[in-house]
């Protein structure tokens, strides 16, 4: 997502610098601008003398204060670490192999998600593809009991994921929440 945000935003500034470029050159070349321009000919200001002296500044401390919140949002997305595209498998023939991440998670919330009393299983990865974490996130059942859902988690999930995958370890994070049971009226 943090890669198509990229591209949008890119975009957008790069097509409103063209165009603010292109209006200012076509004023300043007088090419023949019509007449709701609003520069005409080389001797044209941007700013009036009445727009210098009256300004807006209210408007404008909140276009910059928005600008300014916009900006350190895209600068805190850019510097948190994304999900590792793959993981690197320990073939013990010196090369290693790739694993898939996306596979790696599959697999992981498939094998969750058929533990008992487990409703949902969401597996994110973060970390380097040399040394993965992952981060659990279960919807139990109402007759789950969490410390037997936590410790077959342990022994089973992520044992065959950190064994498949060749890790010597595989950090986790579990996060369980229980369902909500719908209402019953007795009458």
């Amino acid at each position: 997502m943090l890669r198509g945000v990229n591209r949008v935003v890119l975009g957008l500034t790069g097509a409103v610098l063209v165009c603010a470029g292109g209006a200012v050159l076509v004023a300043g070349l007088d090419l023949g601008v019509p007449s709701w321009w609003p520069w005409r000919g080389p001797d044209a200001v941007l700013l009036t003398e009445s727009a210098r002296r009256r300004p807006a500044w209210p408007a404008v401390i909140a276009v910059l204060a928005v600008l300014v919140l916009l900006s350190l949002w895209w600068l805190v997305a850019q510097l948190r670490r994304p999900r590792p595209p793959e993981v690197l498998v320990d073939s013990r023939d010196g090369d290693g192999a790739t694993l898939r991440g996306r596979a790696l998670e599959g697999a992981m919330e498939a094998e969750a998600e058929a533990l008992d009393g487990v409703s949902r299983a969401r597996v994110r990865l973060a970390g380097r593809r040399t040394a993965p974490s992952a981060r659990v996130s279960l919807l139990l059942e109402p007759h789950a009991s969490p410390d037997e859902t936590l410790a077959r988690l342990r022994d089973g999930t992520l044992k065959h994921a950190r064994e498949s995958a060749g890790l010597p370890r595989l950090p986790t994070e579990a996060h369980l929440r229980a369902a909500r049971q719908p209402t019953r009226r007795v009458t």
